[in-house]
């Protein structure tokens, strides 16, 4: 009697969202992953559902974000391509130096430490938290001002609300590790590349103002020559994942990991053979 086959597991990607969301955020953007044969996962990180203990999310960082992506990692059935928004990009940064995976896509990624900024917004950005007093020892909450002006800045008013509206609170001492992680000396956004041996895809929108293309850049710089590829989108700013180009960015991320042989063996179709007596069924060749 003949063994089945074995067949190898879908390659699952997990895609980590950035502050204030939840994996929510990639409902539609996960679509054509899955239509290529992807397993896909969109984890909350601790804390970012509705209704969090706030005084818990308050209490962790980003080490404890990294943490929760790696070993929700290590519970697939294969290594996964690790994929993260904004503050999610600099998670799943911290999570791959942690874990083995296939992939790592960073999607206008929060910077690790050492990166500087490199425009007058990014600095901007630093001096408003700045205003906010000791913001690191509690939940911050969503802001729709701020988060109009620089997050879903391309999205109608209309739609910019109804994604405001399932935003949730952050916790302040991950956003000053990862914004103003010059004041943070446990240098939790640290993130050695020599520690990351997969290969590695950036992408940012020229139009960002919250991770520029400039910073983006600098972060691929850090890696040896011919480990990470960059790419800027001209018309997009910084929500990749749901502005009306996100299907040009999840196409390019798709044979992006497909000219690197990660993405799943997709089964071929059948066709008709001609026999004898018949037509049957053969797979093709």
């Amino acid at each position: 009697m003949k063994r089945a086959a074995s067949v190898a597991p879908k390659t699952p990607i997990v895609f980590v969202h950035g502050a204030f969301c939840g994996g929510w955020a990639f409902e539609a953007f996960r679509e054509p992953f899955e239509a290529r044969g992807f397993e896909t996962h969109a984890p909350n990180l601790p804390h970012h559902e509705r209704g969090a203990d706030l005084e818990a999310l308050s209490e962790i960082g980003l080490k404890e974000y990294a943490l929760a992506i790696a070993q929700y990692a290590k519970g697939l059935r294969a290594p996964p391509v690790l994929a993260g928004h904004s503050l999610g990009g600099l998670v799943v940064q911290l999570a791959a130096a942690q874990t083995e995976i296939a992939g790592l896509v960073l999607l206008a990624p929060s910077a690790p430490w050492g990166v500087p900024p490199t425009t007058l917004d990014e600095h901007g950005n630093h001096l408003g938290l700045s205003m906010l007093g000791d913001y690191w020892r509690r939940a911050v909450p969503p802001d729709f001002q701020v988060a109009r002006a620089t997050t879903l800045d391309r999205l109608s008013r209309d739609d910019a609300r109804r994604v405001f509206a399932r935003f949730v609170p952050e916790s302040g001492r991950a956003i000053r590790e990862a914004v103003q992680w010059w004041l943070d000396a446990s240098m939790a956004s640290q993130a050695p590349v020599y520690r990351i041996a997969a290969p590695v895809l950036a992408l940012a929108g020229e139009r960002d103002r919250v991770n520029s293309a400039s910073t983006v850049r600098r972060v691929v710089a850090r890696f040896p020559e011919g480990q990470a590829h960059f790419h800027q989108f001209p018309e997009m700013s910084h929500w990749l994942i749901g502005e009306p180009e996100a299907c040009d960015v999840a196409e390019l991320t798709l044979q992006w990991l497909e000219a690197r042989d990660i993405a799943p063996k997709l089964p071929r179709a059948k066709r008709k053979q001609l026999s004898l007596f018949n037509w049957g069924d053969s797979a093709g060749a």
